[in-house]
C-alpha cells in the first residue's frame, strides 16, 4: 500500500472544490480564514441577517481544520490548579465554565445542523508517565470535580490494560464524557451549513493586507479590493504577514500524525479497548484514536517545526507507536501528514480587536472547540450581542521581536518542552541536548524516556 501523505480524514471528507466567482465591492463582514473559528463566526453572522464573505488562500479547510485529531474537551494548558493559586477560585472557575461552554456548543451545533461526523461521548484516558505524574493528575481532576462537578476515575497501573494495550504507563485517568469527531466531516457540515445561511466562500483568494478608508475597512486580495464594515481574522497556525500585528503573536508549529491500514478488530480492541481517545500527561503529548469510521489506530506526536521529509517522520512516529503499544510493532502505515496549529507566548486562546479589526486565535491545541467557540463569540461581538463576553476577552496579547514562523525558535521552543517532559519523566537533570535525524534528544533519551540504543552515535548539538 502506497503511503498517502495526506490526512487520512480527506478519503471520507476530500476538500471541496467551490466554483470562483467575483468578489463582491462591499459586504458587511470579511472573515480571513475558513477554518472551525471562521466558518462558525459565518453562520452565527449569515444567521442574524449580515452578508459575509470568508476568503482562504487555498481551498476551504484545507489547513488545521481537517487534519486535527478530531478531540473534543474541556483543554487548557494551564491547569485549573495553577490558576486557583494564581489567580483565585473566581476566576480559574470563569475560565474552566467557558472550556465547558465550548465544549457543549460543539455538541449542541452539530446536533442542531444534523452534522454527520461521527461525533461520540467516547471519554478519554490520560496516561501517567512516572508515579508522579499519577498523583499530581489526581490532585488535579479532584480539584475540578470539587470546584466545577467534573468526573473522573483513577486507573491505578495494575489495572491499566482495559483502557491501554501498553505496560509503559504508571496508570492514568479517565475522564468519562470527553468526545471525540471526524474533522474533516464536521469542516464539511460546517462549511454546508454556513453557505446555506447564505455565507459566500472565496477560495484560492489570499490576502495580502487590510486598510482603514474612513469608517470601512479595504480588504486587498490577489483578486482585488474588497470593502467591509467589518474584518475578523481566523486564521490560527497560518497567521501570515498581512497582518503583523497577529503575526507577531502566534506560534504556528506543525503537528504529526499517521494511520495504520486496516487491521483485525481484535487487534484494534487490544489497543483501545473502551474505544476512548488516548494520550499521555505531558507537555509534547503523544495521542493515539480508532479512526471513526475503519478499523485502523491513528497516532500523533513530535509537535515541533516544519519537516521536509514526511516519509522518514512516519517512520520515527511508527517507531515510537510501537514503543508505547508493542502489538502495533511492524504494522504497515496508509496515511502521514502534518498541519499547522497556533499556540500563544502565554499559552491562552485569544479573542479581540485591534486597529477595527476583529481577532480569534491561538488555541494551544483545543482548536475543535476553542476555534468553534470563540468563532461565534467573535461573530457576536462584532453584533454587539450582550451575549459576546467570555473569559478570554482583550487579554493581552504578548508577541516576539520576530515572527515565530522562524524554525530556529519553534525548534528550541519544543525542545524545551521536550526537555521538561523527560525530566520530570527521570526525575533527574539531563546531561546534554542531542540531536539524531535532526529531532532532539536529551541525554541520549529517547521520546519516551528510554535510553536510546543509538546513544552512541548521538553527537552533542
Amino acid at each position: 500500500m502506497a503511503l498517502k501523505q495526506e490526512p487520512y480524514w480527506w478519503e471520507a471528507a476530500p476538500r471541496p472544490s467551490l466554483p470562483e466567482r467575483p468578489l463582491p465591492a462591499r459586504i458587511d463582514v470579511a472573515i480571513v480564514g475558513s477554518g472551525y473559528t471562521g466558518l462558525s463566526a459565518a453562520l452565527t453572522l449569515a444567521k442574524a441577517g449580515r452578508s459575509v464573505a470568508v476568503l482562504d488562500s487555498g481551498d476551504a479547510g484545507h489547513g488545521g481544520s481537517s487534519r486535527n485529531a478530531g478531540y473534543v474537551g474541556r483543554t487548557l494548558k494551564h491547569g485549573f490548579g495553577r490558576l486557583l493559586e494564581s489567580h483565585g477560585a473566581e476566576r480559574a472557575r470563569a475560565i474552566y465554565r467557558e472550556l465547558q461552554a465550548a465544549f457543549d456548543y460543539v455538541l449542541a451545533l452539530v446536533e442542531r445542523q444534523g452534522i454527520a461526523c461521527h461525533l461520540v461521548r467516547c471519554g478519554r484516558y490520560i496516561a501517567a508517565r512516572s508515579p508522579a505524574d499519577y498523583d499530581d493528575m489526581a490532585r488535579e481532576l479532584e480539584l475540578r470535580r470539587k470546584h466545577l462537578g467534573d468526573d473522573f476515575e483513577m486507573v491505578p497501573r495494575a489495572q491499566q490494560h482495559r483502557e491501554i494495550g501498553s505496560d509503559l504507563y504508571h496508570g492514568g485517568a479517565v475522564i468519562p464524557d470527553h468526545a471525540c469527531l471526524h474533522p474533516g466531516l464536521y469542516h464539511s457540515g460546517l462549511l454546508g451549513a454556513a453557505l446555506h445561511s447564505g455565507a459566500e466562500i472565496f477560495t484560492r483568494t489570499p490576502v495580502a493586507g487590510v486598510e482603514r478608508s474612513g469608517a470601512a475597512l479595504n480588504v486587498l486580495t490577489a483578486r482585488g479590493r474588497m470593502e467591509a464594515h467589518h474584518v475578523l481574522v481566523a486564521t490560527n497556525g497560518y497567521t501570515g504577514p498581512a497582518i503583523p500585528y497577529l503575526h507577531r503573536r502566534i506560534v504556528p508549529f506543525h503537528g504529526f500524525m499517521i494511520s495504520t491500514e486496516p487491521l483485525p478488530s481484535e487487534q484494534v480492541t487490544r489497543v483501545l479497548p473502551n474505544a476512548r481517545t488516548f494520550l499521555d500527561y505531558a507537555n509534547n503529548i503523544s495521542f493515539i484514536r480508532r479512526a471513526p469510521d475503519s478499523p485502523r489506530i491513528l497516532f500523533g506526536g513530535r509537535t515541533g517545526p516544519a519537516e521536509p521529509d514526511l516519509r522518514r517522520k512516519a517512520k520515527r512516529l511508527q517507531a515510537l507507536l510501537a514503543r508505547i503499544v508493542p502489538d502495533l510493532a511492524g504494522v504497515r502505515l496508509s496515511h502521514v501528514w502534518t498541519g499547522r496549529c497556533g499556540a500563544t507566548m502565554d499559552l491562552y486562546p485569544h479573542i479581540g480587536a485591534r486597529d477595527g479589526i476583529h481577532y480569534a486565535m491561538g488555541y494551544c491545541f483545543a482548536g475543535v472547540p476553542m476555534g468553534t467557540w470563540l468563532g461565534h463569540k467573535a461573530a457576536l461581538r462584532i453584533l454587539a450581542s450582550p451575549e459576546a463576553a467570555t473569559a478570554f476577552d482583550d487579554l493581552r496579547f504578548p508577541s516576539q521581536p520576530l515572527p515565530w514562523a522562524n524554525p530556529l525558535l519553534v525548534r528550541l521552543f519544543m525542545a524545551h518542552c521536550d526537555w521538561k517532559d523527560r525530566r520530570a519523566w527521570h526525575s533527574f537533570a539531563p546531561r546534554r541536548l542531542c540531536k539524531i535525524d535532526g529531532e532532539s534528544r536529551i541525554g541520549g533519551l529517547n521520546l519516551i524516556g528510554e535510553r536510546d540504543p543509538e546513544d552512541q552515535e548521538l553527537s552533542a548539538d
